[in-house]
């Protein structure tokens, strides 16, 4: 099992920048591929960005480049920066994880706030 903790969101102004923090304890965390999710208010959660066990990334259409994910496995914590945010990046942000082999057991963060707003 795995136990996921965001931290690092807070009020910025349009224009600012963020970095997240996800901290995993548990076992084997270099194996899990994880991500980052958003849900806005009224709004449905959508993935922000995804690294694979390896160090692949993806990242959703509106991130234009703005964002990076990454991972220090050494550390058991994963990573989203944001930079030159804008009011609709407002949400609550997610850290997940899972492991492909078994799609029925994911876990999640509790979630940390993000405002952009001047």
């Amino acid at each position: 099992q795995l136990q996921l903790v965001e931290s690092g969101g807070d009020l910025v102004q349009p224009g600012g920048s963020l970095r997240l923090s996800c901290a995993a304890s548990g076992s084997a965390f270099s194996m899990y591929d994880m991500g980052w999710y958003r849900q806005a208010p009224g709004k449905e959660r959508e993935v922000v960005a995804r690294i694979t066990n390896v160090g692949s990334t993806d990242y959703a259409e509106f991130v234009e480049g703005r964002f990076g994910i990454f991972r220090d496995n050494a550390q058991n914590t994963m990573f989203l920066q944001m930079n030159r945010l804008r009011p609709e990046d407002t949400g609550v942000y997610y850290c997940n994880a899972h492991l492909r082999a078994r799609p029925a057991s994911e876990y999640w963060g509790q979630g940390t706030q993000v405002t952009v707003s001047s």
